[in-house]
């Protein structure tokens, strides 16, 4: 099991403390919600606050782009030091050009994940896990921290999970929105390899909270 605490909720006026808290407990992800104020309602991290984050931190960087143009914005974060780049299936308006996206950031040497909003159909991804290194289910409705956990979220990762060990493939199932100590434990039973929690971390102990999730698996 991964931890992914979600930078989103950081406060960033103690980047370092924060980082060095996260560095002490069980995490060894961090995830970058990207957001590009068109695919999702809300602007966030730009590459520069990756890069900068890429400085003080060893961990691994897991970034999330929510924006209409994933081809431009693989690039982007890659040169800021993403190790791994997660686009939208709904960001595309076609099967190959999906697979366009997935084999540029391969190109680049980068591990690359795709991922569907809630009232996405799970099965529209199963001609891309075998192409791919995670599958990042949405939670929440992508574009806000701190909302409430949507339960049909269950059904989509209980089915990865039957359909990876099925065909004994690799990829790993993330899953981000509303993730406590509850929803985590949900998850975990459902199937899911990384847990991406945000507001949760950030306004608690943050090593306690990371730890306390760490030790539901």
């Amino acid at each position: 099991m991964i931890i992914a605490p979600s930078l989103l909720s950081m406060d960033f006026t103690q980047t370092l403390s924060q980082l060095k808290e996260i560095k002490e407990s069980q995490a060894t992800w961090l995830h970058f919600d990207v957001m590009d104020g068109h695919f999702v309602p809300n602007l966030s991290f730009g590459p520069d606050i990756c890069a900068q984050i890429r400085k003080h931190s060893d961990l691994f960087m897991d970034v999330h782009i929510m924006v209409s143009d994933p081809h431009y914005f693989s690039d982007v974060f890659i040169r800021a030091g993403a190790d791994l780049i997660t686009f939208h299936l709904e960001a595309c308006a076609s099967e190959e050009e999906v697979l366009s996206v997935i084999q540029k950031i391969r190109d680049k040497g980068v591990k690359v994940g795709l991922s569907i909003k809630p009232d996405t159909d799970v099965k529209s991804l199963i001609p891309f896990i075998s192409k791919i290194d995670l599958i990042l289910i949405m939670s929440v409705n992508p574009g806000y921290g701190g909302q409430s956990f949507i339960p049909n979220a269950l059904d989509k990762i209980a089915f990865l999970r039957y359909y990876i060990d099925l065909n004994k493939l690799s990829c790993l199932i993330e899953v981000d929105g509303g993730i406590n100590a509850d929803t985590a434990k949900l998850v975990l039973d459902s199937g899911a390899d990384v847990l991406v929690a945000g507001s949760y971390i950030f306004k608690h102990n943050i090593k306690e909270t990371i730890n306390t999730l760490w030790n539901l698996k």
